[in-house]
């Protein structure tokens, strides 16, 4: 009997949600610290200054939010002279985005305002998201690429004008016959490892290293390649994110000792 793989991400019945959500950001789900519009102004600045916010939103409940007090609304009201002794009187509007809506859209107004509240499909504020919570994300989603992109450049420049245009070919995929190699930016991370794991071609490079722990490490970061390239929905752990930060620092050790052109 044929049996049907089910794709990983396949969940009660359907594919899951492919689209960078807001609402899926750990700080869009984290309980809100807020203060109530009577409150006495010093204790808004009391818990920012505690906590390291910018900005209070301003609720009266889950659902209702009057506004948002921050260092720039107290700041402006003061250099006007006006009253601040009671948050209400230093209210700014706020900021508000559903939490289905993309991470993309929330972009802009996070840039202009800092911060965006995000509210859940019940109409309560389910969190915060600042531009801080922002960086970070953007962090978590180009770091490998952005590492993979340099450890390839480091292999490249260790092979480069080391090998002739037929011994790159011998490297090649036996499977993509059509593909031609002349240079180094021709190949593959796979067909990097089929070329140094050939002895006689690990020679060529002239390197007091291990040939067969370099080519693990290479194996282990074709491995984490691949996941990342076909958008694995599992996002990337811990110790592949560290396997990825070690080779790059060990390539760029390389190259200041000289070993890489």
């Amino acid at each position: 009997m044929e049996v049907t793989q089910v794709p990983p991400n396949f969940v009660g019945g359907s594919l899951e949600d492919p689209t960078y959500r807001i609402g899926k950001l750990e700080a869009a789900n984290k309980k809100v610290v807020s203060v109530t519009p009577n409150e006495k102004i010093s204790v808004a600045v009391t818990l920012m200054l505690a906590s390291g916010f910018s900005q209070l939103p301003v609720m009266q409940g889950e659902r209702d939010v009057k506004g948002v007090v921050s260092w720039e609304s107290i700041g402006a009201r003061l250099a006007l002279g006006q009253s601040c002794d009671e948050v209400r009187e230093c209210l700014s509007p706020a900021q508000i985005i559903g939490s289905d809506k993309s991470l993309f859209a929330a972009i802009e107004l996070i840039a202009q305002h800092q911060y965006v509240l995000v509210q859940a499909l019940d109409r309560k504020i389910s969190g915060i998201v600042t531009s801080a919570d922002l960086s970070r994300q953007f962090q978590q989603l180009t770091e490998p690429f952005l590492l993979l992109g340099e450890i390839e450049q480091h292999v490249r420049r260790l092979i480069d004008g080391k090998f002739t245009p037929q011994e790159l070919e011998c490297a090649r995929d036996p499977v993509d016959t059509d593909r031609e190699i002349e240079t180094v930016a021709d190949l593959s991370m796979g067909e990097y490892i089929r070329l140094l794991e050939n002895p006689k071609y690990w020679e060529k490079l002239s390197i007091r290293i291990d040939r067969a722990a370099f080519v693990e490490q290479l194996q282990t970061i074709r491995r984490i390649r691949n996941d990342i390239m076909h958008f694995d929905p599992d996002p990337l752990g811990k110790e592949d994110l560290a396997s990825l930060r070690s080779f790059v620092a060990f390539m760029q050790s390389l190259r200041e000792l000289g070993v890489l052109n």
